[in-house]
């Protein structure tokens, strides 16, 4: 989960812009780059999906980091308002934030495992 939240905040949240509550990170500087650059930031993004995936998210978690990442790459990909959409917007720390809450809620609806006598098993 450290690895996750350290590739979010490299993406979303490099450095903040003084005087504001908002940050950049890699995936701001590649959308400067039409097409290719927002393409390109998108690689990790879904390496983060694939992992909250393994990581044991619902099915209902991961189809809305799908969306963020969606929004994130339609809006992002229009010159000038995109990459201020995308400042404002971090795809990718929603999505950790979002896996963390996630996972948070099963392990507290996970019932404990009763260990069963071999002896009382049905046969």
């Amino acid at each position: 989960m450290e690895r996750l939240k350290h590739v979010a905040q490299r993406l979303d949240a490099l450095f903040r812009i003084p005087g504001t509550k908002l940050t950049v990170g890699l995936d701001n500087l590649l959308g400067f780059i039409p097409v290719i650059g927002d393409a390109a930031a998108m690689a990790p993004a879904l390496w983060l999906v694939w992992k909250a995936r393994q990581l044991g998210a619902t099915p209902g978690a991961l189809a809305y980091m799908m969306f963020n990442l969606v929004i994130d790459f339609v809006i992002g990909s229009i010159p000038l308002i995109g990459d201020l959409f995308d400042i404002a917007y971090n795809a990718n720390v929603r999505n950790i934030n979002l896996l963390e809450v996630n996972l948070a809620r099963r392990t507290q609806r996970a019932q404990p495992v009763v260990e069963r006598s071999v002896q009382n098993l049905p046969v």
